[in-house]
């Protein structure tokens, strides 16, 4: 059986496409990019009238929650979640437990993976137990599936276990995923330090507790020569930082995540714990800064660092309530209304940052469309209002800033290896 996608406009970042053009799909794959292609008896149509056509988009930083959370979230359960959000791809980080530090957990998370609608590609620690301490066997993690090595959760505090890790991964070509935060300096703190923590009476996190390891990051990747990728990044600072690294041929790539390009700290008075996350969302000054590094290049990707919370947990006190928000249904509106929309990106350069740049940067062989290219398609009306309510969000956790908000940009279908594994209609 083929799926042909007829009369939508056609945007593929990694050529720079952007055309009304047909697709077909067939056997897994694409075979037939062309002008008024006619589709035969018995073949599936799709009319994408009004909407972009995309590559299948990936997100680089989820947490699934499996194993030891299934009561907030499942790998099939989240994977479900990304397919009706757009997102073909995704890349689970290790911070479950136990965590993700040896090749029969690796391969515990592709085996369930497989039971789902969309590909799932598992990180795995840095560490043995993500202490910091002693580095993982990264070759055997290799080859049981994982694309990334990461302690997301917990920084690498030592500054010689970060530089062999780097030099370890380099062996295999695989990116250390840096979650740059230096813990001495935030001091348990529960939001941006500045005037709006100091007027709530809530223990404020400095911009300098992400940039100070930024900056020691950079330079034990210019050390090492290996790839680094910063994991959210949040400061205006920071992307200064990796900007002039960048211009010196260092090797390292980032993300954001779009509350980072959406949102303040203003919003903490009136959402409270929905809106704690770690790094904790800024100053418009930040915003600003986020969107430019967005906007020339430096921040590369962005991610969603979907991260479920049971309402129990996240109905506490600010100090009590653990960081972390949703991110999957929410990143395509997003991107759209504040990035496209509001701050005039081009569709090609918008969804660079979730097609082609995080497929390069984690080794894949998706994130385009082309002849022979794997079957991974999103379809997307920008034009069309949603709002962000308890009847839009199916996670399982509701645990998002954003509800109540109305945006722009309405995921159609999602096909992933030649399949729709979600149709809104």
């Amino acid at each position: 059986m083929k799926i042909v996608i007829k009369n939508g406009r056609v945007i593929n970042p990694a050529t720079g496409l952007d055309d009304k053009l047909d697709l077909v799909l067939q056997d897994g794959f694409i075979a037939t990019i062309d002008h008024n292609i006619h589709p035969k008896d018995g073949d599936t149509v799709i009319d994408a009238t009004g909407c972009l056509v995309l590559p299948g988009l990936i997100d680089m930083h989820v947490h699934f929650r499996e194993p030891d959370r299934e009561d907030v979230e499942t790998i099939i359960g989240g994977s479900q979640i990304a397919a009706k959000s757009g997102f073909t791809s995704v890349c689970t980080m290790p911070n479950t437990k136990p965590v993700i530090d040896n090749q029969a957990l690796v391969r515990f998370i592709i085996m369930e993976a497989a039971k789902g609608p969309i590909n799932v590609f598992p990180a795995a620690t840095i560490t043995k137990g993500a202490k910091g301490e002693e580095i993982s066997e990264m070759g055997e993690l290799v080859k049981g599936g994982a694309v990334a090595f990461t302690d997301d959760g917990r920084p690498v505090m030592s500054s010689i276990v970060m530089r062999r890790a780097l030099e370890y991964a380099r062996m295999f070509n695989v990116p250390i995923l840096s979650h740059a935060e230096d813990t001495l300096l935030a001091d348990e703190g529960l939001m941006n330090e500045g005037l709006n923590s100091t007027r709530l009476g809530l223990k404020g996190i400095p911009c300098e507790a992400e940039e100070v390891m930024v900056s020691r990051d950079i330079l034990l990747t210019r050390l090492t020569g290996g790839r680094l990728h910063f994991c959210h990044i949040s400061s205006a600072g920071s992307v200064e930082l990796i900007r002039r690294a960048k211009k010196d041929g260092i090797k390292i790539t980032c993300e954001t995540a779009p509350h980072y390009f959406s949102i303040t700290d203003d919003i903490i008075e009136e959402k409270m714990s929905m809106a704690k996350m770690n790094p904790p969302v800024r100053t418009e000054e930040h915003r600003k800064g986020i969107i430019e590094g967005l906007r020339d290049g430096t921040i590369d990707c962005i991610a969603t660092d979907h991260a479920p919370h049971s309402p129990s947990e996240k109905m506490q006190e600010m100090e009590y309530a653990p960081f972390g928000i949703i991110g999957l249904e929410t990143a395509v509106p997003l991107i759209i209304t504040e990035l496209v929309r509001n701050n005039n990106f081009s569709y090609i350069d918008a969804f660079s940052k979730v097609t082609c740049n995080p497929a390069a940067i984690l080794n894949l062989d998706r994130g385009t469309i082309a002849v022979g290219a794997h079957g991974d398609i999103t379809i997307i009306n920008p034009d069309k209002k949603i709002l962000i309510d308890k009847n839009f969000i199916k996670s399982r956790c509701k645990n998002t800033p954003f509800m109540g908000m109305e945006l722009y940009g309405s995921v159609e279908y999602t096909l992933c290896n030649g399949k729709i594994v979600y149709s809104r209609v």
